[in-house]
């Protein structure tokens, strides 16, 4: 019926125990001076609430309505992480003096510490008890888990060591654990959530991850004669994942730089960061090969692969295109107009280019020259995405102004149009690989997809794919649609069939 939070605030606010359902307040929370890291509530009769901050405090109330009872001064630095057993006969603390001190659930009467001989070489951050209240699971800046054993005298034996998982660097702190049930779960600094089995605590754990910050392009494309995709982040992390299992790991780069475009195809990545450089990387298993740098002279805004002859790469810059040949600028194209987005033919024979006036213009590609063959206007914004259907028999375009268009690349006719369902900017679009159906990723935190042979009314709209907004589309298959967002996820969407 009654919930503790902590955290920072003015005066008394830093500590709150409330009635879950009318939100009145049931205590009073005096005695800390600095923002509360932890509290904890005593799961049994006569009701507790510990708290512990960065005032090296931890503090003990007594109710309901809580009252302060008393302070302990154990730890000589910040109390990370306070926690109840489930029979509520004891309480830890665990701090960044590198020290496990347990309690008396009832009384608070200090009973026990963790052994210090045995135990973490940095701060500690977290701690959670067994579901049978013998014993608990700590996690350190020291990139280790451990297993205690609490003795009937009220002191920590080390159990077990767990092998902490990853390469060793400082995004493998550990800083967050949970013992649920049978599983041992501890989260490291990088987002690596890793579970271990407590009965079989020799078995490796399972580990998985993925991305800390928005997500800014997704990708994909077969290797190895399996469906891969890659996804990128801000942060410079690229995520790999395969259709029907997940996340499969990251791909390791030599260079963790920024990542603002990003392109793939089954042997190379292609990437360009927030300068004027645009690195083409080989790609081998999970690994990065070394990058080639070419500074292209000004801010790359799209990327684009000839997928089928990558050796040739179109980057988009905000006033005009260049082609990449390998490593090498085979040519700088001033095209008269402010570049909003591009395409490149899977053939490498064709470019559309987007303006910030809404036009689209088709280049015919004539070795390293553009030769302009239609502007095609229908757009009522700057353009922010276009892309060719996988039998290149079409292509379609989005704007900032909410709308899509398909368009019939023969004639350059309109073939589905009034696809203005979105109430935010347009960032992504993709082909279904029977090139029946167009998903649009909006600002609006929706994907709506369209069949291309019905009317644009006959669509399936997703809301909330995504909060802070769609960026990333791919069909998966004919039944499927993965999307990508600004909140780090990656999801799954099965679509239901008319």
């Amino acid at each position: 019926m009654r919930i503790v939070a902590s955290g920072d605030g003015k005066g008394k606010s830093l500590v709150r125990a409330f009635m879950w359902d009318s939100g009145s307040t049931v205590g009073e929370f005096d005695g800390h001076s600095k923002r509360v890291l932890s509290c904890t509530f005593k799961p049994t009769r006569p009701f507790r609430v510990v708290t512990g901050g960065e005032d090296f405090i931890v503090n003990f109330y007594e109710g309901p309505p809580f009252k302060f009872k008393l302070s302990h001064r154990e730890h000589t630095n910040f109390v990370n992480c306070v926690r109840y057993s489930p029979d509520g006969n004891r309480f830890i603390t665990v701090s960044s003096d590198k020290k496990g001190v347990i309690y008396d659930g009832k009384t608070a009467e200090k009973i026990g510490e963790l052994s210090m001989e045995d135990g973490h070489k940095g701060s500690i951050y977290a701690v959670s008890w067994s579901p049978d209240s013998k014993q608990v699971l700590t996690v350190s800046a020291d990139k280790t888990a451990k297993v205690w054993d609490i003795m009937e005298d009220g002191n920590g034996k080390l159990n077990r060591a767990l092998a902490s998982p990853g390469s060793g660097g400082v995004e493998d702190m550990l800083v967050g654990c949970l013992w649920q049930n049978d599983q041992l779960v501890v989260v490291s600094l990088g987002g690596t959530i890793s579970i271990f089995s407590a009965s079989d605590q020799d078995k490796p754990p399972i580990s998985f991850a993925g991305h800390m910050k928005g997500i800014n392009a997704l990708t994909c494309f077969v290797q190895d004669g399996k469906k891969m995709m890659l996804t990128s982040s801000y942060d410079g992390v690229i995520s790999r994942w395969t259709p029907g299992i997940g996340y499969i790991g990251k791909l390791q780069r030599k260079d963790n730089s920024q990542i603002k475009c990003f392109a793939a195809v089954e042997q190379e990545v292609i990437t360009s960061g927030f300068d004027n450089k645009v690195c083409r990387v080989p790609l081998t298993g999970d690994q990065c090969g070394v990058a080639e740098s070419v500074d292209v002279g000004s801010q790359p805004k799209d990327i684009h692969f000839a997928s089928q002859s990558p050796e040739l790469a179109l980057i988009s810059t905000d006033s005009g295109v260049v082609l990449l040949r390998g490593s090498k600028i085979a040519s700088t194209i001033d095209l008269g107009f402010t570049v909003a987005a591009s395409a490149l033919a899977p053939n490498g024979d064709e470019a559309i280019v987007g303006g910030q006036d809404g036009k689209l213009h088709i280049y015919c590609i004539e070795g390293d020259t553009l030769k302009e063959e239609a502007v095609l206007e229908k757009h009522r914004g700057a353009i922010t995405v276009i892309s060719y259907s996988p039998d290149l028999s079409m292509f379609a375009s989005a704007d900032a102004n909410r709308e899509a268009v398909v368009w019939d690349r023969a004639s350059r006719e309109v073939k589905l149009k009034n696809m203005l369902y979105h109430t935010a900017r347009i960032n992504c679009l993709a082909w279904s690989p029977d090139n029946q159906m167009v998903a649009t990723g909006s600002l609006d935190t929706c994907v709506i997809v369209y069949d291309v042979d019905k009317p644009a009314s006959n669509r399936v709209t997703i809301k909330g794919a995504h909060l802070g907004g769609v960026s990333g589309l791919a069909f998966d298959d004919e039944n499927s649609v993965v999307s990508s967002g600004e909140d780090g996820c990656v999801r799954v969407w099965k679509l239901n069939q008319q």
